[in-house]
Formats: structure tokens, sequence, C-alpha cells
């Protein structure tokens, strides 16, 4: 299931990336999708490439959360069940002068019966590295996968974050349901 030779492998098609509808969003142009349209020629959001593990990506999400100790055989592993079952949309910055991931989120996809047989999307794991905290990086990555939400059809995009982050999603959009502004789980023990 590899790449052909010379090729990056991405978990999804680089090219859902392009074409946002940027216009679309208060306050926003087209920043950084590409290197070349940016002038920012060391920053490129992209999706997911099978190389990320050694470019720190695992290492990323540990500030966000545990991560625990995934080796390279278990990332190429996941990677691959997430291709093929579709649906998981990891999208990354990269700090091309690095070689390094410096942000990421994660949009996910589900099919419904209702709205249509519609498609909801839900926004996951949204982080940026410490030391590039303040340059709007992070507005940057949730709008890049909030626009591939549209793009790609979905009637709804959801997701659940700390109090204190409220306010820099609600400044780029996203809204509190009246009546509907909890957040419930239940956690297994013994599963990470």
């Amino acid at each position: 299931m590899g790449a052909p030779k010379g090729q990056a492998e991405y978990l999804f098609n680089p090219s859902l990336l392009k074409n946002l509808e940027w216009n679309d969003v208060r306050n926003c142009v087209n920043p950084f999708i590409t290197n070349e349209s940016t002038g920012e020629s060391w920053l490129i959001v992209r999706p997911l490439q099978l190389g990320d593990y050694a470019k720190g990506f695992t290492q990323l999400l540990s500030q966000l959360t545990s991560v625990g100790n995934i080796s390279k055989p278990q990332f190429d592993s996941q990677f691959y069940a997430m291709q093929r079952s579709g649906g998981y949309y990891v999208t990354v910055i990269e700090d091309t002068r690095k070689g390094e991931i410096i942000g990421a989120a994660t949009l996910i996809t589900e099919l419904k019966f209702i709205h249509d047989c519609g498609l909801r999307a839900r926004l996951e794991d949204v982080v940026v590295n410490n030391t590039y905290r303040g340059k709007q990086l992070g507005k940057l990555i949730v709008l890049t996968v909030s626009l591939l939400a549209k793009k790609l059809g979905c009637y709804k995009m959801s997701l659940d974050c700390k109090d204190s982050l409220i306010p820099f999603y609600k400044a780029i959009g996203y809204k509190c349901e009246p009546g509907n502004c909890n957040s419930m789980v239940i956690r297994y023990e013994g599963v990470s």
C-alpha cells in the first residue's frame, strides 16, 4: 500500500485543500495553503503524511494530551487503517525550514441517516507547537479543516473544548447551541 517511488504518501488527497472558500470566512483571506500563495516559504498546510512520524507529529500531539510511546510500525498501521476507512482528514502545518510538524487538527466525518443521509463533521485534536503560538496558526488550522468540512458537504461540524477556548472558537464562527452547551463523556478504565 506504499506510495509510488519519489512520492509522499498522504492520509487524504491533498487536492481537497485547494480552492477552499476562504471568502466565506470573516476577516480572512486564503493564507498559507501552499507556501507559494503566502510568501511564507517556510510554512505549508497539508494532509498528514506517512513520513510525519519522523517530523515530530506524535511529539506535537503530546503537547495536547497523553500519547504514549508509539513506535513507527504502530504509527504506520494506524495511518493505513485511517486511510482505508476514509473519513479521517488529519491536516498539519509544517515548518519546512526545520522539517517539523508545528500544528495539526483532525476532521472526522460521520455518515448519517438524518439530514437526507447527510455527512456530519467533528473537529478533534487541535494543537500548535508551544513555540509557535501567537502567530494565528491555531486559527489557520481550524479554519482550514472547517472549510474542508464544508467542501466535503457536511451539514454540521462540532467540537468539544475547554471553557477557556470558547472565545477563540466563537471568534472564528463557532457557536454554543442554546440548551445544548454541555459536553458529556464516559471513559473506560484501562483504555488510553
